[in-house]
Formats: structure tokens, C-alpha cells, sequence
């Protein structure tokens, strides 16, 4: 998709200002297709790195669906011209229920498991976390993935380190809020 993107905003009349540089966006795409190839070997680290190149793109990809969004003037025939896709509006859509997160177990050595209120219209679940800080105050939130499963594992964690954990669901109207912070140390 963030190659048609390029090729759909690079000189397009519709578009004449993105708010973000295309060559940026079409860099990170390579480097999200260098580190899946990479990540064919295997490797915790290889995953991570994979991982962010990802949350870097669709970051990117983000700022530039909602550009595309305030100037189509709801013309259908102008968004497509950007490379971005309509989505359809035919479909009956129903609200995504609450999430929670039902437990947070131990995994294998660096891996939390956490369990989530397992919801049926969701495409899936995204999940951040937080390292607790000085006078258990969570640190900054970090992306640590979208999942499909309602048994998520996180994995590249520092023992002895307490995490906060936020997940949210993902389905066709949109994210739910995030569930209540469960926190768990690393062991």
C-alpha cells in the first residue's frame, strides 16, 4: 500500500502539500521490507526491529490518510487518485463491546503472556505498555504491536522491570478506548 500511496500523492494535483515527505514514507517502506527479510531467520531481536519499522510506517502512512482525508472533498474518485483505498460504506457495522485485560501470566524468560476479553467483530487488538518509573508512575507509552489472537504474548522485556499494560481492540467502526492499566513484573 505505501508504494501505491507514493506513486498517488507524488504530483498530484489534488494533493499539492502532503504533510509528510513522500521519500520519507517510500524510505520506510524499504526499511520495513528490509526487516521482514531479515526477520525470515528468525531471532527476538530481528521480530522487534520488524516490529518498529512497521509501528514507523503506518505512522507515517497515518498522517498521510488523514491529509488525503481533509482535502478529497468527499470525492471518491480523488481519494482513490491518492493510492489510498475508499472503505465501504454498504456494510452493516456494529460497536465494538469493552475490553479488558482478564490476566497477565508469565511467560518464557524476557515474555509476559496477557489474556483479553476475547471480542467477536475484532480484526484485532493492539497492545501498549509502559515501564513502571520512580513512585510507580508509568513511563512512556509504547506500541508493542497489533494482535490477532486474545492470548498475546510480549516478548524483549527486561526481568525485574514491572510493566503497565493498555490493550485495545480494532474492528471495522474503529479502536475502543483502552481497557484499564494491569501491571505484572518481568521475571
Amino acid at each position: 500500500m505505501a508504494g501505491a500511496v507514493v506513486t498517488g500523492l507524488t504530483n498530484n494535483p489534488a494533493f499539492p502539500a502532503p504533510t509528510v515527505d513522500l521519500k520519507a514514507v517510500q524510505a520506510a517502506a524499504d526499511e520495513l521490507n528490509a526487516a521482514l527479510v531479515a526477520q525470515a531467520g528468525g531471532g527476538a531481536a530481528a521480530t522487534a526491529e520488524k516490529r518498529n519499522k512497521k509501528e514507523a510506517l503506518m505512522s507515517l502512512l497515518r498522517k498521510l490518510k488523514h491529509y488525503v482525508e481533509d482535502n478529497c472533498g468527499n470525492d471518491p474518485a480523488v481519494l482513490i487518485s491518492s493510492g489510498f483505498h475508499a472503505a465501504a460504506t454498504t456494510r452493516n457495522r456494529s460497536l465494538l463491546a469493552n475490553l479488558s485485560i482478564l490476566s497477565v501470566d508469565l511467560g518464557n524468560s524476557t515474555e509476559l503472556v496477557l489474556k483479553v476479553t476475547p471480542i467477536a467483530s475484532a480484526k484485532c487488538y493492539e497492545v501498549r505498555s509502559a515501564a513502571m518509573g520512580a513512585g510507580n508512575v508509568p513511563g512512556s507509552w509504547q506500541n508493542a504491536g497489533l494482535f490477532t489472537s486474545s492470548r498475546i504474548t510480549i516478548a524483549d522485556l527486561v526481568p525485574g522491570t514491572i510493566y503497565v499494560f493498555q490493550v485495545g481492540a480494532v474492528g471495522a467502526t474503529g479502536y475502543t478506548d483502552w481497557s484499564n492499566p494491569v501491571s505484572r513484573m518481568c521475571a
